[in-house]
Parts: structure tokens; C-alpha cells; sequence
């Protein structure tokens, strides 16, 4: 009795084309450089190996290369969108502290994002590769979050900017650091 395969799940046309490459003339794979794999250890520890038996038992004369590369495209996971994995305690060498009292604190912040374009304006006119992404509100004054590591001079900047800006008292704004 003649055992009769169960069938690959309805795939696109572009995936049957794929897969159908491996069928036409196959021999059987005789390559001695490289040792020869179960077609266990062909599978990937997370596809199930019942699957992958059931592949070289409907292709018997396939490698254990070509087994893998039919799984994968059979099972055809998305891959993950790369994503940056950090995790900060507390400031970092990107921030510039601008320490001021609660009243300067609270009107510097109604205008934030007018502050952060006058900024980024009065940075890119003495040619620095520094900009600030945004400002927020800290219990000591202000924290400038700029896209990289500020030098001394765009931290000038920066001091005369918020002690020139209009309802801040600049006898109360202390000069800018980092972290």
C-alpha cells in the first residue's frame, strides 16, 4: 500500500514558486565538507519535529538543508521590528539640568516648544551637531534633552538663551550643566 503525503498548506503563488524549485530533478544531496545533520537538528528547536518529518517523508530524496529552508517558509514567521532595549535610572550624559526656581520653572514651561525651535535655531547658527529633542519639568528647574552629548560651548548657548527669554528671572537661573 502505497503511502500517500498530506499536503503543504495553501501558500501564495509567490511562496508555491519558492518551494516548487525543489522539487524539479531531485538527487539526493552528497556534499563531504560539511558533516551531515538529522533532519532533527535541520529543525529549529522551536518548529515541532513532527512537521519536519512529515516533510522528508513526502520528499525522501531532499537534503536536510532543503528540508529546513521548505519549514521555514511553510511556518513563514513575521519577523520583529529591531528595537533599542534600555533601561535608565536617572539622567543621562544627553541632558543639560538648568536649576531655577518653581516660578521660572512654571512660565519657562508654557512655551516649551517655542523655547525648543528658538533653541535648535540659535545652535544651527554656530554650526552644532547638537539639537534639543525637548524640555521638561524637573523638581530642581528644567532638564534640555539634546540628541547628543553637549559640549561647553552649546551649553553657552543654551544658558543665554533661557536667561535672555522673556518672564524668567535671571538672577534665579544657575548655569547649565550635565548630569
Amino acid at each position: 500500500m502505497e503511502r500517500i503525503p498530506l499536503p503543504i498548506p495553501a501558500k501564495s503563488q509567490k511562496e508555491v514558486n519558492i518551494i516548487s524549485k525543489y522539487f524539479k530533478d531531485i538527487k539526493p544531496a552528497t556534499n563531504s565538507k560539511q558533516p551531515l545533520k538529522s533532519y532533527v537538528q535541520a529543525s529549529k528547536q522551536n518548529i515541532s519535529t513532527s512537521e519536519v518529518i512529515k516533510i522528508k517523508e513526502a520528499f525522501p530524496s531532499i537534503g536536510a538543508k532543503k528540508i529546513d529552508q521548505i519549514n521555514n517558509i511553510i511556518k513563514s514567521t513575521p519577523k520583529t521590528k529591531p528595537h533599542i532595549q534600555i533601561t535608565m535610572k536617572g539622567p543621562s550624559r544627553k541632558h543639560v539640568i538648568i536649576s531655577m526656581g518653581s516660578d521660572n520653572n512654571a512660565s519657562f514651561m508654557k512655551n516649551s516648544s517655542t523655547h525648543v525651535t528658538n533653541i535648535n535655531r540659535a545652535l544651527r547658527n554656530v554650526k552644532s551637531e547638537v539639537l534639543v529633542d525637548f524640555i521638561y519639568s524637573d523638581s530642581l528647574g528644567i532638564m534640555v534633552v539634546t540628541n547628543k552629548v553637549s559640549l561647553q560651548s552649546d551649553l553657552q548657548i543654551i544658558e543665554q538663551y533661557v536667561k535672555n527669554s522673556d518672564d524668567i528671572d535671571a538672577l534665579q537661573v544657575e548655569v547649565p550643566h550635565l548630569p
